[in-house]
């Protein structure tokens, strides 16, 4: 063969095997480059799926035992459930609230949590969380809105219900006749409207029984205290009994009782609802007759209703907390029993 063609086929061979290492490593990248793809795609759907659930919960304020345990309840669940919980206290103001809610809606959480300080005035704020997709939970009060599609679902005790339970108790404690004060809860919130009409409906049937005189105690033992020690003064040896629309007014109450030299229990009957531990404790020292209980474990029932929302589950408008009476009588068989 002559020199010129064994080079020329040479060349034509080192040609050859170049063009088919340049194949083969084109073909290795783009192996790897889909590697990398499909993995970077599926590190990211797994992210996706673990990502917790963001909840909002506008909580009313701290102004009592049974709210601070229905918080903790909160608390606790979405701790126990991996759920990234928004709280935001209201310090008792429904403008905190909306302000809140208008912030989770910027937030884009999944759900929001909310216990309204009042009824009425929630409308706007609920149809603009609507508009965002965000479904609303409503826990222990309810709200007042020309289009109930607006929150998911209710999760309370049925107030009307507790006040009758304690209107029962109490017209057979005094034989169906007597004078009482009523410190009733925050104006215009459900439960002391509520709780304010099944009591009336409760010793309706008793002529001889009489609401002599009845004022907001804001739900706090100081204003208990306070709006007790005015209706003592205002009618001196004329007061039968005490129905306090929560726990921490009746105990203010009994401070001004005793302050005022009166034995409270003996000689004047105290009823209350919520059913919270130091309520059990005046029962048991005999200064409290009876509290209706009112469940502020409302932590599981929420996380429920959120996630089976959220699953695309229908829910009913309104799930009813059953509670129960205790009364002197069993007070100390159950006290230890009690988790708030």
């Amino acid at each position: 063969m002559p020199r010129n063609a064994s080079t020329r086929s040479r060349d034509g061979s080192r040609r050859r095997h170049a063009s088919v290492l340049l194949l083969t490593c084109a073909a290795i990248a783009a192996c790897v480059f889909a590697f990398a793809s499909c993995s970077k795609k599926s590190s990211s759907d797994s992210g996706s799926e673990s990502k917790p659930l963001v909840v909002g919960f506008s909580q009313i304020g701290a102004e009592s035992s049974w709210r601070t345990a229905e918080t903790k309840s909160i608390r606790d669940e979405a701790k126990k459930r991996g759920v990234d919980l928004r709280l935001y206290d209201a310090q008792q103001k429904q403008e905190n609230q909306i302000k809140a809610i208008n912030s989770f809606i910027a937030q884009r959480v999944d759900a929001i949590i909310l216990a309204p300080v009042v009824e009425t005035g929630w409308e706007p704020v609920l149809t603009q969380a609507k508009a965002a997709g965000i479904p609303v939970i409503l826990v222990d009060r309810g709200v007042k809105v020309s289009d109930d599609s607006l929150y998911t679902t209710l999760i309370a005790s049925d107030f009307v219900a507790e006040g009758r339970m304690a209107a029962q108790w109490l017209a057979k404690a005094l034989n169906g006749a007597g004078n009482i004060v009523e410190l009733q809860g925050t104006p215009g919130s459900a439960p002391a409207s509520d709780r304010k009409k099944g009591f009336e409906e409760g010793i309706a049937p008793h002529a001889g029984l009489k609401i002599t005189r009845s004022q907001t105690g804001e739900f706090t033992r100081a204003k208990g205290k306070e709006v007790m020690e005015a209706f003592l003064k205002a009618a001196p040896g004329q007061v039968n009994a005490v129905y306090a629309h929560n726990d921490d007014m009746a105990l203010g109450a009994i401070q001004a009782i005793e302050e005022a030299g009166l034995k409270p229990g003996t000689d004047i009957l105290i009823v209350s609802i919520d059913g919270v531990r130091a309520a059990f404790e005046a029962m048991v020292a005999g200064k409290l007759n009876c509290t209706v209980e009112c469940n502020p474990l409302l932590g599981p029932a929420a996380f429920d209703a959120v996630e089976m929302v959220l699953a695309g589950e229908t829910l009913p408008k309104n799930i009813v907390v059953q509670d129960r009476v205790f009364d002197q009588s069993t007070a100390a068989e159950v006290i230890d029993s009690r988790e708030y």
